[in-house]
């Protein structure tokens, strides 16, 4: 990593539907799932602002994507701590394509398990995952880059 740089990203968002559990060729689980934010900001019919909805995807590795699996799904409410990672690839018409994802390295659940966000949150570090593999590092890092085409044609 060169020294003065950072990448990080922190999101709370609703998941938009169930994680997506997969495992690797090495038997490492790998999550992948879509995280919906609101930002409001200036426009819309007289002045009054409107909201729109940013849609992230999200991918967890290891112990992290086992718990995303075990607890999190659709419409709940979640704490997303991670990087960005932008993938390049040619598509058949040898055009290239690009995707970015939200690597996580720490996923907190917010709110009550009904997706309506009432609950109290993480509390005591019940409702909370951070991915680290040996020597603190994270599973992520121990994986190729991916290289191919994604798994959907889901433009978020």
């Amino acid at each position: 990593m060169a020294r003065g740089t950072i990448n990080k990203v922190i999101l709370v968002g609703r998941l938009g539907g169930d994680p997506d559990i997969r495992y690797s060729a090495g038997g490492v689980a790998v999550a992948k799932f879509s995280l919906a934010t609101n930002d409001f900001g200036p426009g819309g019919a007289e002045g009054k602002g409107e909201e729109r909805t940013e849609w992230h995807r999200i991918v967890a590795f290891g112990k992290l994507a086992e718990f995303c699996g075990n607890y999190l799904s659709k419409g709940r409410l979640a704490y997303i701590e991670g990087s960005i990672r932008t993938n390049q690839w040619e598509d058949q018409q040898g055009q290239k394509r690009y995707t970015t994802e939200i690597i996580a390295r720490d996923i907190q659940m917010l709110g009550s398990g009904d997706g309506q966000g009432h609950g109290a949150g993480a509390a005591g570090g019940q409702n909370q995952m951070r991915s680290s593999g040996p020597a603190g590092r994270s599973a992520v890092e121990e994986l190729p880059a991916n290289t191919g085409a994604p798994d959907d044609d889901i433009p978020f």
